[in-house]
């Protein structure tokens, strides 16, 4: 019982280490943005007052920032799996947009089925079509070599064809620039059915399942033998197949699990958001943003969490400062601020194992002689 604790107080130390930088480099950011908005003629804290109101003001808003937090999430999560295995998957978006068209498909063909097997058919197909898009970039990667990076840019393009194809054909509403609405047991509840705080609010159960996959990403990369193998070869491939793991395997799996994370996030935009998709004269953004959110949680499922929340407090409250007198560019400007923070880190991070490494080099070299 005793070693239990200790290792559980050693957990929770090693968490509260990995998401310290970032946490820092946010209160560091939001600092220097007040320094910018005071350099404007604005007063810092109207600015950040704003910010807070008009994201987190009052349940309806606070409802709508996590509609937007919930795919920030998923697609996050989507980004730091690939990551934990060495990979870029930069096509988060692709997957995103095919999850969610695909998600349209069965939540308007099923229509009849029980609420509970249509919203759950209805999710599931959307995070396979994910898991499957990014699964094609996966298999070039461990077939034939070709970069993840390259191909899942290509692979974004492919998706936003494809779903305008389909939004405008097979599943298209009659002389519409948008599909067939699902059906309403395809819909995922939301929080203004029971909840009058929420009544102008999108706000769904969708944001739990997101919680839900974000201690799933965790449990599966620190707590399961399959984790560990991901680990290890997105810390060194080559040892990790000279201890008979599958290099080839992991990749593969491990792009399928980060595009489901992805497709899911489109099946919940679906289901619990939009009820329909639009013909897309331009990528939805969820999948880009979701490479910021991981880079400044870490990589972390739990530091994930905690930046898809800001984002989406910057998302939604930006709006408001600018209704204040502020330009609404300080949010990017701030967004960018702290990811050129964590970066940073990340930069000394792979100087420090060059050095590593150049050290261990020097030492074989002279135990050698």
């Amino acid at each position: 019982m005793e070693n239990r604790k200790s290792e559980l107080i050693e957990e929770i130390k090693k968490n509260a280490k990995e998401i310290s930088y970032p946490l820092i480099a946010i209160i560091i950011s939001f600092i220097a943005g007040g320094f910018l908005i005071y350099a404007f003629g604005k007063s810092p804290m109207v600015a950040y007052k704003s910010l807070i109101q008009g994201s987190l003001g009052d349940w309806n808003k606070f409802g709508e920032t996590l509609v937007v937090v919930t795919p920030l999430i998923l697609t996050g999560l989507s980004v730091a799996f690939a990551y934990k295995c060495g990979l870029f998957n930069i096509g988060a978006e692709g997957q995103f947009i095919i999850g969610s068209i695909s998600a349209v498909w069965a939540g308007w063909a099923f229509n009849g089925l029980p609420p509970v097997l249509h919203v759950f058919l209805t999710l599931a197909v959307g995070a396979a079509a994910g898991g499957i898009w990014a699964g094609i970039v996966g298999w070039l990667k461990a077939k034939v070599g070709s970069h993840e990076v390259i191909n899942s840019i290509m692979m974004n393009y492919i998706a936003l064809n494809v779903s305008n194809y389909l939004t405008m054909t097979f599943l298209n509403e009659e002389a519409k620039a948008f599909t067939h609405e699902i059906a309403q047991s395809a819909k995922l509840w939301r929080f203004a059915e029971a909840f009058a705080q929420f009544k102008y609010s999108r706000l769904n159960i969708g944001i739990f399942i997101a919680l839900a996959a974000a201690l799933i990403a965790y449990y599966i990369l620190n707590k399961t033998v399959r984790g560990y193998e991901i680990r290890a070869v997105g810390y060194n491939p080559h040892a990790s197949e000279y201890g008979g793991i599958s290099i080839a395997k992991n990749i593969v799996l491990t792009m399928v699990i980060s595009g489901m994370f992805s497709g899911l996030a489109g099946a919940i935009q679906i289901a619990g958001v939009q009820y329909r998709a639009n013909n897309l004269f331009g990528f939805t953004g969820y999948g880009f943003d979701g490479i910021s959110v991981a880079l400044v949680g870490n990589n972390h499922p739990i530091g994930i969490v905690l930046s898809g929340l800001l984002f989406g407090i910057l998302q939604k409250g930006g709006s408001n400062m600018q209704l204040n007198g502020i330009p609404k560019e300080v949010v990017g400007i701030i967004q960018g601020i702290i990811i050129l923070f964590v970066a940073a880190n990340f930069v000394r991070i792979v100087f420090d194992k060059i050095k590593e490494n150049r050290h261990l080099k020097q030492k074989t070299i002279r135990e050698g002689k």
